[in-house]
């Protein structure tokens, strides 16, 4: 196993701790335990180091122009992937998530290297882009760093970096545009590229039936749909799933927990002014080097606090006073990265607990450690005592909240939160559809369904919860004609009131 690669200078070295945090996340989210977590971590840290140097000493050389790359950490990010690849080529498959292998040997792995013009819509255009621009966008929206802090890192002037993020943001849509109109496309989906880039222009714009049903079983034109529609709250979730690929819902959710657990602890190092750094530039690099590995270490406090379970701890109330930015599950990103959320791994022995890889669902109060997912949600958000005025049994041991998050066309992503007077060693949550509504993909739990009838089982790592304790987990799901709220919830088989 490689070695951590040793920062050039104290920028680099302040650019590692911040990426090494990023691709430690993801690499959790990849394999099955926190030892594998780590190797695969350290073995694409140094790949990925070596690619963006390399792009950088070719850059240096050239006439001017800067070749096709992306900023360093998606570059960091898609190193973990092709190493997670290059593990499942070589037979080490066993060592990583069950569904990531299976994405890895579909054909949506193979669009994310495949021909340039096959590759995910929000993935060439964020290539595209200067690499400033591309920065300045990815660290807004997808590591969820306020605007202050990102200008401070890429030299921006605070008091106009909103307006830049602004016109980056028009500058993407307006590379993921071309991009969608360069890609092959049949003779159908050209005949809507017009009316798609019209009515994604405007929030007050109405989708055409015909479009709408288009968008539901086509994955190009619904990921250029995402990509050009900027508002609502889908451009993170675009984003991530366009060129993360597997796993990008879930790393949306970490990155927002991780930075409000970085900034609100003041981490020293990565927050480092430039001026201040250069004092330092007499210092040689062995104190950088420790420098780097104080950073990794606080890096690695901060996730293991940002994979800790919701509700589990009185701390996780301190990290929580954001955030106007939240992902959505866009259902064009639901599509194109078909299970790409993805399940978090095993513990780590780091960690208390583990992270939900969703969303939370907004208007639940019992959590306020917890994030607002979807600031202007694509659907309407209730309870199911609401929405079906059942309040279940009176003395019922557990409550149950169920949210919708979000809800598009033919689709929706719910939230259930279980909260148990008894302390439970292990947990199954069931309950009834009225409409015939679909689960599909579920995390933090397995899911099995029966005609209307669904039950979500704990995963490994969740499966002991405290007397007075929380249980949480989300899922994606399919509606026709209605979408109401469920009934009949259980816990373990005895019934829970809603609400």
């Amino acid at each position: 196993m490689p070695d951590l690669p040793t920062p050039q200078d104290a920028t680099e070295a302040a650019l590692f701790s911040e990426g090494w945090d990023a691709v430690l996340s993801y690499a959790d989210l990849c394999t099955s335990g926190s030892v594998t977590a780590h190797q695969l971590a350290t073995e694409a840290f140094a790949l990925g180091v070596r690619e963006v140097r390399a792009a950088e000493r070719t850059h240096v050389r050239g006439a001017g122009r800067r070749g096709a790359r992306l900023p360093t950490i998606p570059a960091l990010l898609t190193a973990v992937r092709d190493t997670a690849a290059g593990w499942e080529a070589d037979g080490d498959g066993h060592k990583l998530d069950p569904e990531l292998r299976l994405w890895l040997n579909s054909g949506q792995a193979a669009r994310c290297s495949g021909p340039p013009l096959e590759r995910p819509i929000a993935l060439r255009g964020l290539r595209d882009m200067q690499e400033a621009d591309a920065s300045l966008l990815w660290l807004a929206e997808v590591e969820a760093l306020p605007l202050p802090v990102v200008a401070r890192r890429l030299g921006l002037d605070p008091a106009t970096v909103g307006d830049e993020l602004d016109q980056v943001r028009t500058l993407f849509r307006d590379r993921c545009h071309r991009a969608h109109l360069d890609t092959p496309l049949d003779a159908q989906c050209r005949s809507y590229a017009r009316l798609l880039d019209a009515v994604t222009r405007s929030q007050a714009a109405d989708t055409p039936g015909d479009l709408s049903r288009h968008l539901a079983t086509c994955v190009r034109c619904a990921e250029a749909a995402a990509c050009l529609r900027l508002h609502g709250g889908g451009l993170p979730a675009a984003l991530a799933g366009g060129v993360v690929g597997w796993g990008g819902l879930a790393y949306l959710e970490r990155r927002r927990r991780a930075a409000e657990v970085r900034l609100g602890a003041g981490r020293p190092g990565a927050e480092a002014d430039p001026g201040d750094t250069e004092e330092g530039g007499g210092r040689n690099r062995a104190l950088r080097g420790g420098l780097l590995a104080a950073a990794v270490l606080l890096s690695a406090l901060a996730l293991g606090v940002s994979m800790m379970p919701f509700g589990g701890s009185g701390d996780d109330t301190a990290a929580g006073g954001r955030d106007d930015r939240q992902p959505v599950a866009d259902p064009s990103v639901s599509r194109s990265a078909g299970r790409s959320a993805g399940r978090p791994a095993t513990p780590s022995s780091s960690t208390a607990g583990r992270s939900s890889a969703t969303p939370s669902p907004s208007g639940t109060a019992t959590h306020p450690g917890r994030t607002q997912p979807d600031p202007e949600p694509q659907g309407s958000t209730s309870t199911a005592e609401q929405q079906s005025g059942t309040a279940g049994p009176a003395g019922a041991s557990c409550r149950v909240a169920y949210d919708v998050v979000s809800q598009w066309t033919a689709g929706f992503q719910a939230a259930v939160t279980v909260t148990t007077d008894r302390p439970l060693a292990d947990w199954q949550v069931s309950w009834s559809y009225h409409d015939g509504q679909q689960v599909g993909q579920m995390w933090d739990a397995t899911v099995h369904q029966d005609g209307a009838h669904v039950t979500a089982a704990a995963a490994d790592y969740n499966r002991t919860v405290a007397a007075h304790g929380t249980l949480s987990f989300g899922f994606l799901a399919t509606w026709q004609g209605a979408n109401r709220a469920p009934h009949g919830f259980t816990l373990n088989g005895a019934s829970c009131a809603v609400g």
